[in-house]
């Protein structure tokens, strides 16, 4: 059977695309998309991704009236904490999960879920 390779985007609406995605760029370093040749989209590291369908009902993104969230794999969660309190971005739910790693949870200035998750180094 052929299978997808990897996610090659992830769209949305938004209120103010553009400020928006100056805000990702910003606090978490993804690229808005390429506005020409010379502009480089944002490029994922290599490593695990979850696809995941959570029930109807699931309290877990935040708002029932939210039907996605994003998980951003990250380095260092310590330090990414860090930097966004700098820039003011309140962090909310912190969890570990035993054997899979720390996650922290932030919403961006539109109120979209966005988890953090630094995985456990299995290295």
């Amino acid at each position: 059977m052929e299978r997808v390779a990897a996610i090659g985007g992830f769209f949305f609406r938004a209120k103010d695309p553009k400020a928006l995605a100056a805000w990702y760029d910003a606090h978490l370093g993804v690229n808005p998309v390429p506005a020409g040749p010379d502009d480089a989209p944002w490029m994922q590291a290599e490593g695990p991704a979850v696809f995941a369908p959570f029930a109807v009902d699931t309290d877990y993104f935040g708002s029932m009236e939210q039907q996605w969230m994003l998980n951003f794999r990250v380095r260092d969660l310590a330090a990414m904490i860090t930097q966004l309190e700098a820039a003011g971005i309140e962090i909310g739910r912190r969890d570990e999960m035993e054997g899979v790693g720390s996650f922290a949870r932030i919403h961006d200035p539109e109120g979209n879920p966005i988890e953090l998750w630094q995985p456990v180094d299995d290295g």
